[in-house]
């Protein structure tokens, strides 16, 4: 059996405000599939996210439910070109789960990602050398052209912090993480001068939570808060064991207090580089 097709964020973000509209008019399906000349599943399939509505319907029905303000209009504009739009991710399509490529393309547009890691770095900090001893680890028996294609895909996702207008990149990161030594002491060492590196950019701030600051607000482990442009709610973006998950605004919020109470308990990014760097030579002694 085919698996069933991922609908994405954007797909369903958009499904989900037309419903909204159609509701607020008063309006079933039937009534929207009347002025379209459509069948009322594809109707549904539009509010679902299932199929991405095309522009010509897309613009019918914000005339059908009053929406008149240009600004608004160009927001839903927006919005669908989105959801039509390819990335280079497309290519690794069918090697990376559907959830995983709507957090890929999350990173893409957003204008600011805070994060929290008690595990292992953030992909887009991780030399090529560390990323294979992870997916090796939590992949064992992929082939090493599969782990190869991989861990591409996690160096294609850096090239975001190189774009025109790459995001702000804030990153809380527990001392524990620094510390284990992931493929041996030298992998580790050379790993984490590469993150030293990494927060000289402008755009990218990273403070280390030290062990001694004892029980914390981030405990259930790690996450990602994406601010994205207007038009978009935030997202907030945790793993667990059955699979990742995604909150709106304004049920993200939980992930904003969980970090900026951490936050509080963090080294400064200047102090942070400091011990980041030690803990290098540390290692490399």
């Amino acid at each position: 059996m085919a698996a069933a097709k991922w609908v994405t964020l954007r797909s369903q973000w958009l499904g989900q405000q037309l419903r909204e509209l159609r509701e607020a008019n008063g309006l079933i399906l039937k009534d929207a599939a009347e002025y379209l000349q459509r069948d009322p599943a594809t109707v549904s399939r539009f509010e679902t996210g299932g199929y991405p509505i095309r522009r010509p319907d897309l613009l019918a029905l914000l005339d059908l439910y009053g929406v008149a303000d240009p600004r608004r209009r160009e927001e839903f504009i927006r919005l669908s070109q989105e959801v039509w739009k390819k990335g280079w991710w497309d290519g690794y399509a069918g090697e990376v789960t559907g959830a995983f490529v709507d957090f890929v393309w999350l990173e893409s547009r957003s204008l600011e990602i805070r994060g929290f890691d008690s595990m292992i770095l953030p992909g887009l900090f991780q030399t090529s050398r560390y990323a294979r001893v992870v997916i090796s680890t939590v992949e064992r028996g992929a082939a090493e052209t599969q782990i190869d294609r991989w861990i591409d895909f996690r160096m294609g996702r850096q090239k975001i912090l190189d774009g025109d207008n790459p995001p702000r990149f804030m990153s809380i990161i527990d001392e524990s993480v620094l510390r284990r030594e992931v493929g041996g002491r030298e992998c580790q060492a050379e790993q984490l001068c590469h993150l030293a590196d990494q927060a000289a950019r402008p755009n990218v701030e990273i403070r280390v939570l030290p062990l001694s600051a004892g029980a914390h607000s981030c405990s259930t482990g790690a996450f990602r808060i994406f601010t994205l442009g207007e038009g978009f709610p935030g997202v907030g973006y945790a793993e667990t064991p059955k699979g990742a998950i995604y909150v709106e605004s304004p049920d993200s919020e939980s992930f904003v207090r969980m970090y900026e109470e951490t936050l509080k308990l963090t080294l400064s990014p200047k102090e942070s580089v400091e011990f980041i760097i030690a803990t290098a030579e540390d290692l490399s002694r």
